[in-house]
Formats: structure tokens, C-alpha cells, sequence
């Protein structure tokens, strides 16, 4: 594990004695409660049932030994409400129908739909629509979208800021009892607090609420974001007052226990092209990620962190104008997106949190000796002069070969020394 400030060193563009590897710590740099299974048994852990702290795409928490196995440097503060809105606690043992034990909270609650898929319940209300499903033999959520017939005219933006609210003594008490646990381990930190993603589409439909209002299609609101711009802009305007009322207290809270803040995981890019023209991002989105992260840079000591799949090299010189410290998931294998070109061209202006490694065919699908292989030169172009984290490209996905995750931790000790 590396001491804090060699972290830090990295995230300040400063060539830390190794390079720094997070897992887990994020809803983005994850791993596939699957694997995480696979990896304790590989490395000889107790046998104790995985932990699902994140529903939605399955990922498993990584207890205290597995991350000195594999060499973590940075520690997760994630937020006590799962995607589907309730809380992660009081632990109770499911089955996945792969016939593997992992933990859940109380709180989750599933059905069978007649043809077999799963349906999970918003706040773990079963008198409720349910808001996400796998289909059967899956291994991920999909959400559901329950968007009303629309009015025109009665559209009103409030009723997308519902789920935008002043944050909860319980929810300041529990990132109270969070920073604790962190300092603890003395790694470095990421938090992820919410209410700063602005326009992300898998939070639009509100899968965490039970009954969403306003504009909940997917569909609907990528085109409402070319012909209901003002509405768009009502919404983010009030979404960003609130963000920086919550993030006054919570810094009162955290002060400089952490070291970086998830800020938004709104994507832009295709693995072509971009969907969204860097003229429309300035206009629609830029205004109110600079409120947020001018904010923190004033006020905090916190780097940022944005989260865009995709091809968007282009749109870099637009986020790093917007304020993000950070970028993620590094998508090298999108359209424009090559390792050395964004090293070259934004290695002193972004840190790149993740590219270690290919999560579409790479790591599930390659032999150990091309993860390697890749690993290797992922960490040779990015890690000269510090501004890299090591990450996969997004979540480890399901059922990827734990021969294959060995190789690649295994080859991040390599290229460190180890």
C-alpha cells in the first residue's frame, strides 16, 4: 500500500515510487460481485459471503484482506443508498442463480416475473412498481422506466429536482462515522456524495424513487435536451444551488479527510463519436459543473472527478475548462481515444483514473499473457510524470476469468517492483 502523499503526489501530476491502483472505491471502478468471489477463493481468504453493495450492476464490496492483496492504495467512501434508494445495511445472506451466497442489505427486495427475470423494488417498497430487472440468466439491473404520459403543458422542471433535496442529519451522521473509517486505513480517499450529476441518464429515470415525476424517459430527455432547453436549465439551476447548500455541510464534515470527490458520471461519448457537440456542452452543461467545481477548488483541497465513457477526446478540452481534476474511465479503445495522443496532449491537465486494461475483450476474453502485455504498456505511457491511477476501463465485468484479474493485479506489481 502506498503511503497517502505518494497518492496525492499522482494526483498532482508528480511522479509518485509506484503507481497507484483503486478498485472498488467508486460505482465506476469497480469489480463484479462474481469476481470478487473468484479472487478471495483464488488468493486462499476466508470463506465469508461477498458483500452486494451496489445492486445495480452487481458490484461487491472489497473487505479489508482482499485489498491488501491486491495491493489497493485508495479507499471509497460511498453513499449509504444503493441505486434503487435504500439503504445498505443489516446484512442478510441471497442467492444469485448462479447458486452463489452473497449478502444484501434487509432492505432489497425481488420478485419473479412470470417469464423468469428478477424485478427489484424502489426503497425496497413491493407495494410499488418495481424500477429495475434482469432479465433471467443475467447478471445486471436494467432500470425500468415509469414515466407518465406527458403534458406539455403542464411540464413543470420541479418535478425533476424531486430526488434533490438538502442532505439528512442521518445521511451527515453516517459520512461522519465514514471519514472515521477511512483515516483508519490511511490510504488515500474518493467520496461520492451525489446530487452533482447532472443530466447522467442512468439516474434520469429514478429508479431509487417510487413513483418519479416529470421527464423519466430516457429517450424523452435526450430530446428534451435540444427542445426543452430552458426547462433543462430550470432543472440544473435549482440541482446546483442544492449540491453546493450539501456540499457546505458535508466539508464541515469531511474537511480535507478526502482527497478526491466523484462529481458526475454523465456520458457524452459513443465508442465512435461524440453525441453531444462541444458547443451543446457548453452551453447546457458546462455552467453548472464550473459552479460545483469552482466551489471545491475554493474551498477544499478536494480534486474532481468526471466520469465519460466513450469517444470523447474531443470534448477533454471542454471538461478541463469546466474544472474536473480528473478523468474516467480513459475508453482507449473508442474512436480517437489512443493511450500515447491523450497522455501526450492532456497528461499535465487531467489525471487519467483508469485505461489499465480493456474490459470489453481484453480482460474477459484475452489470454493472461495479453492482459499482461497490455497492462504493462497501459502503465508504461500513462504513468510517466504521475497523473494516473490505475483502473480498468469501467467495472470488471461478470464472470470475467480470475486467471485473467490475477494476471492483470499481478502485472501492476510487476511494473512497480514488486
Amino acid at each position: 500500500m502506498l503511503e497517502r502523499d505518494q497518492v496525492i503526489k499522482s494526483l498532482n501530476h508528480k511522479q509518485p515510487t509506484r503507481v497507484p491502483v483503486e478498485f472498488g472505491a467508486t460505482a465506476v471502478t469497480g469489480i463484479h460481485i462474481t469476481c470478487v468471489a473468484a479472487l478471495r477463493k483464488y488468493y486462499g481468504l476466508e470463506e465469508i459471503p461477498v458483500k452486494l453493495h451496489e445492486p445495480y450492476q452487481m458490484l461487491g464490496y472489497l473487505d479489508e484482506d482482499l485489498k491488501q492483496a491486491l495491493d489497493i492504495d485508495i479507499e471509497g467512501i460511498i453513499g449509504p443508498d444503493t441505486f434503487f434508494g435504500f439503504r445498505n445495511e443489516n446484512w442478510k445472506e441471497w442467492q444469485l442463480d448462479s447458486g452463489l451466497v452473497v449478502l444484501i442489505s434487509e432492505h432489497m427486495k425481488t420478485s419473479r416475473d412470470p417469464n423468469g427475470d428478477l424485478l427489484i423494488y424502489p426503497k425496497g417498497d413491493t407495494t410499488a412498481p418495481p424500477s429495475g430487472r434482469m432479465p433471467k440468466g443475467g447478471f445486471y439491473f436494467d432500470t425500468i422506466v415509469r414515466q407518465e404520459p406527458l403534458d406539455e403543458n403542464k411540464l413543470d422542471p420541479q418535478d425533476n429536482l424531486e430526488e434533490f433535496v438538502p442532505i439528512s442529519d442521518a445521511d451527515l451522521e453516517y459520512y461522519k462515522n465514514e471519514v472515521k473509517r477511512v483515516k483508519a486505513t490511511k490510504r488515500a480517499t474518493i467520496a461520492t456524495f451525489g446530487g452533482t450529476a447532472f443530466g447522467d441518464i442512468s439516474l434520469v429515470p429514478a429508479a431509487f424513487l417510487k413513483y418519479p415525476k416529470g421527464i423519466r424517459d430516457i429517450e424523452e430527455w435526450y430530446v428534451s435536451t435540444v427542445t426543452r432547453k430552458d426547462y433543462i436549465h430550470k432543472v440544473f439551476e435549482k440541482q446546483a444551488e442544492i449540491a453546493l447548500h450539501n456540499l457546505e455541510k458535508l466539508h464541515q464534515i469531511v474537511m480535507d479527510s478526502i482527497d478526491a470527490v466523484f462529481i458526475c458520471g454523465t456520458d457524452f461519448g459513443t465508442q465512435q463519436s461524440l453525441f453531444c457537440s462541444p458547443a451543446a456542452f457548453r452551453e447546457l452543461y458546462m455552467p453548472y459543473y464550473k459552479i460545483v467545481n469552482n466551489w471545491i477548488h475554493k474551498n477544499t483541497s478536494w480534486k474532481t472527478f468526471k466520469h465519460c465513457c466513450g469517444a470523447i477526446e474531443p470534448l477533454i478540452p471542454e471538461l478541463v475548462e469546466s474544472g474536473f481534476d480528473i478523468l474516467n474511465p480513459v475508453q482507449c479503445s473508442a474512436k480517437g481515444m489512443d493511450p500515447k495522443l491523450l497522455k501526450s496532449k492532456y497528461g499535465q491537465k487531467v489525471v487519467f483514473w483508469g485505461g489499465g486494461v480493456d474490459t470489453q475483450f481484453t480482460l474477459p476474453f484475452g489470454t493472461p499473457d495479453q492482459v499482461r502485455e497490455q497492462v504493462l504498456e497501459r502503465c508504461e505511457i500513462f504513468a510517466q510524470d504521475g497523473g494516473f491511477i490505475f483502473n480498468t476501463v469501467h467495472n470488471v465485468q461478470a464472470n470475467t476469468p480470475v486467471e485473467n484479474l490475477v494476471a492483470m493485479f499481478d502485472a501492476v506489481k510487476e511494473f512497480n517492483g514488486k
